[in-house]
C-alpha cells in the first residue's frame, strides 16, 4: 500500500469495536488497483472480475455474428436478465425497462409526463437531491410552464420525521410530483420513502430516484408503492457501467416512453411483455451486454458472505457505521443523521472553517488522493463555503482502511 505522511496510529478502542466488519473480499475479484484505498464504491461503483468476463464473453459472441445475436439471441437473453433483476427488487418483469443510468430513468419519466403538465403546475424536489436529475426537473418545468418547488431538509438532522415534514409541508394542491430520492447523494441518507409515498399516492405521483438503492439497503419497488422508480444496478449490485432499472407501477405503464424514441413507438421492435418492453428493450443499436451480465453480477456478490445478500447489506453497512463514528470522532461532532438513515454511505460535514472552498469537489479531495492514495468523496455543499466527506463501503474495504483515512484527514486538517 502507498504511504503518504504519518506514522498510521489508530484511533483507540471506542470506535474500532463499535461495529462489527463482515467478510472481506480479496482485491484480485474487484480488479481495482491495490496500491490505493477505494473509499468512494458510492459515486461509481465496482465491477467484480467474474462479471468482466461474463460481459466479454458476451461481447464476443456478439461480435462472432451480430446479425444473429442481435436478431436471435437478444431479446431471449435480455428477459432472461429481466426476469433475475425484477426478482431481486421486487418487480414484476412487465413493469421493468433497462436503462444505462438512473438519470436516464428520471429523464424517460419526466419527458413522458410533460404533455400532462400546464403552468402554474409544481413538482416538488428536496434540496438533497441529485443536481443531474434536478437540472431534468427544471428543464420539463421550463418546457411545460411548471413550477419546481424545493423542499428545504437540514442537515445535520435529528430524526427521520424531519424529513417526511419538510417533503410533505412543500406539496400543495397544486403539485403533481414528487421526485425524491431513496437515498441522498451529497447527504447520503437512507430517506423515509414509505411514509412519504403512502401519505401522497397516487393523488400525487411519486418518482423515486434509487440510483443507491438496490445492494445496499433492502428495496422492494412494488411494496414501495410509487409510480415510478429508477435505480442503478451498477453501484451496490456490482453490474458492469452502462446498466440501470425503471420500475413504472401498473397503472402508469402505458404512458411512459423512453428518453431515445424507437422502433417500439410504433411496435418495430417484437419485444413481449407489454409496453415498457416494446418501448425500451430496443432505442437503437448499442452495447447490452451490461444489462445481461448483471444476473452473474447478482450471483457473484452473493456468495461473498455466508448469507448471501442479507450478509453483505449487513457487513457494508456496519463498516460505514464505523467510519462515520471515526470521522465524527476526529471531528469532535455529534452523528449528523440518526444511525437508521444510513446504509453503506455516509457523509460528515467539514467545519467551516477547516473547509477550503471548491466548486463540486473540495480540494481536500484531491489532496487525500496524490498524498495518500485514498480515494473518497469530499464535495462543497451546500454552498462553496462548507465541505462534506462522504464515504462509502464495501466488500472490498477494511477497518484498516477506514483507519488510514482518518489519519489523513487528520494531517490534512491539522486536526
Amino acid at each position: 500500500m502507498k504511504r503518504g505522511p504519518g506514522s498510521g496510529a489508530g484511533r483507540g478502542p471506542s470506535w474500532m469495536c463499535s461495529h462489527e466488519a463482515g467478510s472481506v473480499a480479496t482485491m484480485s475479484f474487484w480488479r481495482l488497483d491495490p496500491d490505493v484505498i477505494h473509499l468512494n464504491h458510492g459515486s461509481f461503483g465496482a465491477t467484480p472480475g467474474p462479471v468482466l468476463e461474463e460481459q466479454r464473453r458476451l461481447r464476443d459472441a456478439m461480435e462472432s455474428n451480430p446479425t444473429r445475436w442481435f436478431l436471435a439471441d437478444y431479446q431471449p437473453a435480455l428477459d432472461e436478465a429481466r426476469s433475475r433483476v425484477a426478482d431481486f427488487v421486487g418487480s414484476d418483469p412487465a413493469g421493468l425497462g433497462f436503462v444505462n443510468n438512473a438519470t436516464e430513468g428520471v429523464n424517460s419519466v419526466l419527458r413522458s409526463l410533460e404533455a400532462d403538465l400546464r403552468p402554474g403546475d409544481e413538482i416538488v424536489v428536496p434540496d438533497h437531491s441529485y443536481n443531474a436529475c434536478r437540472n431534468a426537473v427544471e428543464v420539463t418545468a421550463a418546457r411545460t410552464g411548471a413550477r419546481v418547488v424545493t423542499a428545504v431538509i437540514p442537515f445535520p438532522l435529528r430524526s427521520a420525521s424531519e424529513v417526511t415534514d419538510r417533503i410533505l409541508g412543500a406539496v400543495t394542491d397544486r403539485t403533481r410530483l414528487l421526485m425524491v430520492d431513496a437515498v441522498t447523494s451529497p447527504t447520503a441518507l437512507v430517506l423515509p420513502l414509505a411514509e412519504i409515498v403512502a401519505a401522497l399516492e397516487p393523488e400525487v405521483q411519486v418518482l423515486v430516484d434509487a440510483a443507491h438503492a438496490p445492494g445496499m439497503i433492502d428495496f422492494d419497488v412494488t411494496a414501495l408503492g410509487a409510480s415510478y422508480v429508477t435505480a442503478n444496478c451498477h453501484k451496490w449490485m456490482c453490474s458492469p457501467k452502462g446498466s440501470a432499472l425503471l420500475y413504472v407501477r401498473e397503472d402508469r405503464r402505458d404512458r411512459i416512453y423512453p428518453a431515445v424514441i424507437s422502433h417500439g413507438y410504433n411496435g418495430g421492435w417484437p419485444a413481449e411483455g407489454g409496453h415498457l418492453h416494446t418501448q425500451f428493450d430496443w432505442t437503437g443499436t448499442d452495447d447490452p451486454t451490461a444489462w445481461l451480465a448483471t444476473p452473474v453480477a447478482l450471483d457473484a456478490m452473493a456468495g461473498l458472505h455466508p448469507d448471501g445478500w442479507d450478509g453483505v447489506r449487513r457487513a457494508n453497512r456496519d463498516l460505514c457505521l464505523t467510519a462515520r463514528d471515526m470521522l465524527v470522532d476526529l471531528l469532535g461532532i455529534e452523528a449528523p443523521a440518526p444511525d437508521g438513515m444510513i446504509g453503506a454511505i455516509a457523509s460528515v460535514p467539514l467545519p467551516r472553517s477547516l473547509s477550503p472552498g471548491g466548486t463540486i469537489f473540495n480540494p481536500l479531495m484531491g489532496a487525500l488522493r496524490a498524498r495518500w492514495a485514498i480515494e473518497v468523496m469530499v464535495m462543497s455543499w451546500p454552498d462553496p463555503s462548507a465541505g462534506l466527506l462522504r464515504v462509502s463501503t464495501q466488500q472490498y474495504n477494511t477497518v484498516e482502511d477506514l483507519e488510514r483515512l482518518v489519519e489523513a484527514v487528520a494531517a490534512e486538517l491539522d486536526l
